[in-house]
């Protein structure tokens, strides 16, 4: 497997723009020294940062299309090497060719020097352009996350919050608490070293205070880059309950489209339909499944065994009730089951929001606390909908979040437990410094995680294979 140093000394070639026709599309190059492959490419030489108009040139001097071309010499471009950047017309095959013969010129023979235009080129992997930038100090790892992030944003919400990070005012929140924690450590430090001096180095310098205040701002970065993972992942939400409960109604409705079919005929939904509806800003993946019940039909018993599979991994579960059955014996006590099926199956830590149906058609009173609404007349819904966003979490102005990660917030979480150890150590009667000076080393450690001053090769991969090819 190639190893991470390795890959960063090859240079690169990619198609940067998305699969499929378009007006314009991009081939980049990345590495160092790319003035024999631009001469090869467009027949003279480019001046920095200035767009020429021309031919790209096949190896027998003919054209392969028209268009600009654009040198970002190092260290002045998105990867910190020197960038070609040939932008075309957006035709696959035109892209395919111009990529081809990117490679084929950095493997020719300059007559100039004797040598390789460019030699190694190769196409890029997955975020591999992006990776380069984060390499060479042109973006943190919490930026280059950022990237992915704007590109994925299913929201408007999310991609301002993904614009936000990649302005760099999450990482500058967590450089803010960086600079506070070295400073207490230097204080703790300086103690430890100078055990006989008569002076308190930590009462003087007011090291609790300190150390108040750090988790004080922490916590104020946390509550935001919890918000931020909601915008980024959403939650998954189950719509579960008997057959003919209007399930494929509320789905319909909550998306504000016809999903779903609907019919008067119990066990129509015999298999998941999924939707992402936005409320807020903040994405609901919402996933109708077939109606609970006791079925002898195999294909109906499929689709049950799935939908209770999903239920299993739901971020919170919506049990659909149908009003206008409520008083039927039998259908009490086929909501006694699957409601024990539940309580069963789900973590305590998984809302269950029992939510009455038919409002419109019923004549009786929902039999315990919930949600009550009409599917069909829409009537109840944003009830339903801000009763989601509570579940959810969601607290924040989209204005005043950046964008987060689920492994930001783990790494929060564990400096906030360093901390919390740390004020332990601090308090104690006999200051234990020794363990209190670990504790804020770890503190640190975690907190370089997020922007990458402290990260693992493996970590990087998996973050960076997750990124398009050609970014």
């Amino acid at each position: 497997m190639m190893t991470l140093l390795a890959r960063h000394n090859n240079p690169i070639a990619a198609i940067a723009t998305a699969p499929g026709r378009g007006s314009v599309g991009i081939v980049r190059v990345s590495g160092k020294g790319l003035a024999g492959l631009v001469d090869a490419l467009c027949g003279r030489a480019l001046k920095a940062r200035e767009a020429r108009y021309g031919p790209f040139r096949d190896a027998d001097g003919s054209p392969i299309d028209h268009g600009l071309a654009l040198y970002f010499p190092a260290p002045h471009s998105y990867t910190g090497e020197d960038v070609l950047e040939l932008q075309a017309h957006g035709g696959p095959v035109v892209l395919q060719l111009l990529l081809a013969r990117c490679l084929a010129a950095g493997a020719e023979i300059d007559p100039a020097t004797g040598q390789p235009r460019l030699a190694g080129l190769r196409v890029a992997q997955p975020g591999e352009f992006t990776e380069r930038a984060f390499l060479n100090d042109k973006i943190d790892l919490a930026q280059a996350e950022a990237i992915a992030d704007l590109i994925d944003a299913s929201t408007e919400a999310a991609a301002r919050s993904a614009s936000r990070s990649l302005s760099g005012e999450f990482s500058k929140e967590i450089h803010g608490l960086r600079d506070a924690l070295i400073h207490l450590r230097m204080l703790v430090e300086a103690t430890l070293d100078f055990p006989e001096e008569e002076i308190d180095f930590l009462q003087k310098a007011d090291a609790q205070g300190q150390l108040d205040r750090l988790q004080q701002a922490l916590a104020r970065v946390m509550q935001r880059a919890r918000q931020g993972a909601l915008l980024r992942e959403g939650i998954k939400v189950v719509i579960a309950g008997q057959p003919n409960a209007g399930k494929s109604s509320l789905l319909n409705a909550l998306a504000g489209a016809e999903l779903a079919i609907v019919t008067p005929v119990a066990g129509t939904t015999r298999d998941v339909v999924a939707q992402t509806i936005q409320i807020e800003g903040v994405p609901l993946h919402v996933m109708d499944t077939a109606g609970l019940r006791d079925s002898e039909d195999e294909v109906e018993k499929i689709g049950i065994a799935r939908a209770w599979g999903h239920i299993e991994t739901a971020d919170a579960v919506l049990f659909l009730h149908d009003l206008t059955r409520v008083e039927a014996a039998d259908y009490r006590a086929e909501e006694e089951r699957i409601a024990a099926g539940l309580a069963e199956k789900l973590p305590a830590s998984v809302p269950v929001i029992d939510v009455w149906n038919k409002l419109d058609a019923a004549a009786v009173a929902a039999p315990g606390p919930g949600v009550r609404l009409s599917a069909k007349s829409g009537q109840g819904l944003d009830t339903l909908r801000r009763r989601l966003l509570d579940v959810a979490g969601w607290q924040a102005a989209p204005e005043g979040v950046f964008i987060a990660r689920e492994r930001h917030v783990q790494a929060l979480r564990r400096v906030d437990g360093h901390l919390q150890a740390a004020a332990a150590h601090l308090a104690a009667q006999a200051r234990l410094l020794d363990l209190l000076a670990e504790e804020l080393r770890l503190a640190q450690n975690a907190l370089s995680e997020i922007t990458g001053e402290f990260t693992s090769d493996d970590l990087l991969g998996v973050i960076f294979s997750s990124f398009c090819i050609g970014k």
